[in-house]
């Protein structure tokens, strides 16, 4: 509690003719963020609320002007879905089951003849709402540090650095709710937009953004969406090993924008074990690792200021491509292994992997009578498995083959 009368101390500080005000760091935006007194940020909650407050003060002690319909903020009701295919629907009339988000906008005016939209969302899961992978039998706050307090905390460092700079382009700044719940505040906005979305240059989301690993391994989704990407990524990059996918479309809120024809970039520094349960806390981030990917996307954002206009290109959507399973081995694959292939990066209590004393780091190069290339191959045989099947698993420990049962 003190953290928090601390940062909102300096953000209601006004200023003097003399007075120097603080420049809040991303560590800073993090802790308060995803602090236990907003109780996991839930969609709808006082919790996400008092986040809405915050970072608009944040957005107006930048100079960021308003770009809500109400102020900073865009509010939109809904009715949960009962059912996974339907359809969500908006503005209902208030009642018991219905829930209010809010997407919060800044907007800094360059005059300009385009847009570039910089987003990431701010909800998480509360208490544990669905989608949780908590199974504690007491219910505990999923304070989301990484996912998306990280992700929040490097678009505010972004607003800074935007402040009077790449003046070509205006900069919309949205953080976005109800992401959690299926990308209901960027669906909402890309349906109700505060700018025209065919002034839109492209659009940058960050989420999962805190947890740079030691081989600065850093993904980039739809670097296929504009004909430009691919160099600019590459031609700023000195730090990173760069994971670059094509497709504009992926469970984060930059699939909206995509699906309205604007290019879009979205970063990721990977899963990880403490993904969806109270573990997810701030004092495992990476901070260091934020700012170089904050000053990573600046850089981008530099070189494609001269640029005009970009082109958008319709990718392939990978997601169609992906089996369903009937089980699973119980483990988090890391996303970003790009080696012969799929690496695990955690392993779940109880489960096959674990009870077949498979471990973290371990590399599945063979399962049953298949080959395991990588994510892709190792999802299609993974999806040949029914309950009750017993197969052999083989992996890569630290470059010894070790050979295990696996029962599902």
């Amino acid at each position: 509690m003190k953290l928090i009368k601390l940062l909102v101390f300096l953000l209601v500080f006004t200023s003097c003719k003399h007075e120097i005000i603080k420049e809040i760091t991303i560590q800073e935006d993090v802790q308060f963020l995803a602090d236990d007194a907003l109780e996991g940020r839930q969609t709808g909650t006082i919790g996400e609320q008092k986040a809405a407050k915050y970072i608009a003060e944040r957005f107006k002690n930048l100079g960021l002007t308003p770009k809500g319909t109400d102020g900073y903020f865009q509010a939109f009701s809904f009715k949960p879905k009962t059912d996974p295919h339907q359809e969500v629907k908006y503005n209902v009339k208030d009642g018991d089951s219905t829930i209010t988000g809010t997407n919060v906008l800044g907007f800094i005016d360059n005059k300009a003849q385009n847009t570039v939209i910089i987003g990431a969302h701010y909800d998480h899961l509360g208490y544990g709402a669905e989608g949780s992978l908590f199974r504690g039998e007491k219910k505990e706050i999923h304070n989301g540090a990484d996912d998306n307090a990280s992700g929040v905390a490097v678009l505010l460092n972004l607003a800074q650095k935007l402040k009077a700079k790449n003046t070509n382009n205006n900069y919309l700044f949205i953080t976005f709710s109800g992401e959690e719940m299926g990308l209901l505040g960027s669906n909402y906005y890309t349906k109700n937009p505060t700018i025209d979305n065919k002034k839109a240059n492209y659009m940058i989301n960050m989420d999962m953004v805190g947890r740079l690993k030691a081989d600065s391994t850093l993904a980039v989704y739809g670097v296929g969406t504009s004909p430009i990407f691919k160099q600019t990524l590459q031609a700023h990059n000195n730090r990173f090993k760069l994971v670059q996918k094509e497709s504009g479309v992926g469970p984060s809120d930059h699939t909206s924008f995509y699906n309205s024809d604007i290019p879009v970039l979205h970063f990721f520094t990977g899963q990880h074990e403490d993904y969806h349960k109270p573990s997810d806390d701030t004092e495992r981030l990476h901070f260091n690792g934020m700012q170089i990917i904050s000053n990573y996307i600046f850089e981008i954002i530099t070189d494609l200021d001269n640029n005009g206009k970009l082109p958008f290109r319709k990718t392939k959507n990978e997601s169609e491509e992906v089996p369903r399973f009937k089980v699973g081995l119980g483990v988090i694959p890391d996303y970003l292994f790009d080696g012969k292939g799929m690496r695990i990066d955690g392993i779940s209590e109880d489960k096959p992997a674990q009870k077949a004393g498979l471990q973290k780091g371990d590399i599945v190069v063979k399962l049953g009578d298949s080959t395991v290339f990588d994510m892709m191959s190792y999802m299609k045989v993974l999806a040949t498995f029914k309950a009750g099947d017993k197969t052999n698993v083989t992996v890569d420990r630290q470059g010894k083959m070790v050979d295990a049962v696996i029962q599902f």
